[in-house]
């Protein structure tokens, strides 16, 4: 049997034990810690406009355009943002949420709040 005989078989042996199964969601938790709310004037990273009453956010590594699930871990509430901008470059953050999008998972009044994020 070939080298890539065997890897093949590998492969094939590795997919079908571990099929995925209906139902499941493609999102998956990239990170809990803590997120903050922002609003800036003038131009994002990613060269849109910030508008504050957008479901949006601020992340330093995923993509523009990226979608995420981002829950507030102390009342469930969860949003999908889309990354526009970069950030945040406060130690121990990570993710910035727009003001409309900490309205709508209960961050607005503390301001910061332990969230986990998932990606889809």
């Amino acid at each position: 049997m070939s080298n890539r005989t065997r890897l093949a078989a590998l492969c094939t042996a590795l997919f079908a034990v571990s099929p995925v199964a209906p139902g499941i969601t493609t999102a998956r938790a990239d990170g809990v810690g803590l997120a903050s709310w922002y609003q800036l004037p003038g131009r994002t990273a990613c060269g849109g406009r910030h508008n504050p009453d957008a479901m949006t956010a601020a992340h330093r590594s995923y993509p523009c355009g990226s979608k995420i699930t981002v829950t507030n871990l102390a009342n469930g509430r969860s949003a999908v943002l889309t990354v526009v901008d970069r950030g945040p470059f406060v130690r121990g953050r990570i993710v910035d949420v727009s003001r409309g999008a900490a309205r709508q998972i209960g961050l607005i009044n503390r301001g910061v709040g332990r969230v986990r994020i998932a990606r889809h």
